[in-house]
């Protein structure tokens, strides 16, 4: 499966693949032009409780995780799409996060490779 990650503030190469933004809040000081999106999607980014609890415990990146992966199995008929996507061709998703190990970004590209594969 071809599915990565890369920061939004990153300049994307002319061939990137598919580019996804997939937090719920637009990254400031990034122009829509700039960015070179084919798509947003904000529905399937942490719900606001859950950003804002892991804003104020940085520490508890595996419950993080955990309550995340819960939330995106709410979403599983419509990323299945993009898991499907990913056998195909190249998929980017784009995140803000400046923490590259510990963002929403890594636990839904996880996410949609348990998919790609049908384990949950």
């Amino acid at each position: 499966m071809t599915i990565e990650l890369k920061r939004i503030y990153d300049e994307p190469p002319t061939d990137d693949g598919y580019r996804i933004l997939v937090d719920k809040m637009w990254p400031r000081g990034v122009s829509k032009e700039d960015a070179k999106l084919d798509e947003w999607l904000k529905s399937v980014a942490p719900s606001d409780e859950l950003r804002k609890w892991f804003h104020n415990n940085r520490s508890k990146w595996d419950e993080f995780r955990k309550r995340y992966l819960s939330e995106l199995k709410e979403h599983k008929e419509n990323l299945r799409p993009y898991a499907d996507m990913g056998k195909q061709q190249r998929v980017v998703l784009l995140y803000s996060s400046k923490d590259t190990e510990h963002n929403n970004a890594v636990v839904l590209k996880e996410y949609l490779g348990r998919l790609g594969g049908e384990i949950e």
